[in-house]
């Protein structure tokens, strides 16, 4: 009788399989890609498409005009109101915003544990929502009622009292007032952020060699701060190009579109005149403004970028 030994018996074991390295992210990944394609790049693709057609959004086809409403964008001249808009918008934002968030956010650094109660009543703005905002700075704005009109003609000040939306001259200013308002806790949270992280050891070093506070702050504590500035203002000019709902609530973009941005006039177009075809090319406009404007300032400001 023939007899076998175990390793005859047994099957040889097989080797473990090797999955290939690219499959585990792919997997992870394809949940976040295939929802950015669906709502982002099929609607950015379709808004594209949509532009190169003259529809008023009824029926089931528009009648294709090519670069008809490219060409007509280059001459609305309210297209360029509104992009005007959107920069001064952006650029106030900048100048405003920054430096007074990072003051209050210095402010508050200094406070240390007596600073909780400023620090609620600070982000109050940012809790609220635009919509509701907007109609608080609207009825404050009220040529009649507003309480601004009505204090500046308590001290004798009726010269300086205006239809703060209603004049062409004052609707944008009062709206970026507002902006700025609402905004300014966001950032003066990021700069907090950022000066908790600075090592408390370097300002002790520094006192111990005569620094004052301001030397501390201006050589040593602010140059920590250059990639959060750098994060803030690519966030504020980004947001200020897309701003759209705080100005729809306050003014609709008027008086006479004195306040009008690129968001709502794309708004208007599509949902007022039922130009589907045009508002989509502002639309498309606005989404390569934005990318455009945002890819330059990354490049000017890549110096400010922190090293790893």
């Amino acid at each position: 009788m023939t007899s076998y030994t175990e390793a005859q018996v047994l099957p040889l074991a097989r080797p473990a399989r090797a999955w290939p390295t690219w499959l585990v992210p792919t997997f992870f990944l394809a949940p976040a890609v295939l929802m950015l394609v669906i709502f982002l790049l099929y609607p950015l693709l379709s808004s594209f498409q949509l532009s190169l057609l003259n529809w008023n959004g009824l029926g089931t086809q528009g009648k294709f005009v090519g670069l008809d409403n490219w060409l007509y964008l280059l001459q609305d001249h309210i297209f360029w109101l509104s992009l005007r808009n959107n920069s001064l918008l952006a650029v106030f934002s900048v100048v405003i915003q920054l430096p007074i968030a990072l003051a209050l956010a210095v402010l508050l650094d200094k406070a240390g544990g007596y600073s909780r109660v400023l620090k609620i009543v600070y982000f109050l703005p940012l809790l609220m929502s635009s919509v509701a905002l907007g109609v608080l700075a609207k009825n404050l704005y009220d040529p009649n009622f507003g309480p601004i009109n009505l204090i500046l003609q308590a001290l004798h000040l009726d010269a300086f009292a205006h239809d703060w939306l209603g004049d062409t001259h004052y609707a944008l200013g009062s709206i970026i007032a507002v902006v700025c308002w609402q905004n300014i806790p966001f950032y003066m949270v990021l700069f907090m952020a950022g000066l908790a992280s600075f090592p408390d050891e370097l300002q002790e070093a520094a006192l111990l060699d005569g620094a004052s506070e301001w030397t501390i702050f201006w050589h040593i504590k602010l140059p920590h701060l250059y990639g959060t500035l750098r994060t803030g203002a690519l966030l504020a000019i980004i947001g200020s190009l897309r701003y759209f709902d705080l100005i729809f609530v306050m003014s609709g973009g008027g008086p006479e579109h004195s306040s009008e941005l690129m968001a709502t006039y794309m708004y208007h177009t599509v949902f007022d005149s039922f130009q589907l075809g045009y508002g989509s090319t502002i639309a498309s406009a606005m989404f390569i403004v934005v990318t455009l404007v945002a890819s330059l300032a990354l490049r000017l400001t890549r110096r400010f970028e922190p090293e790893v």
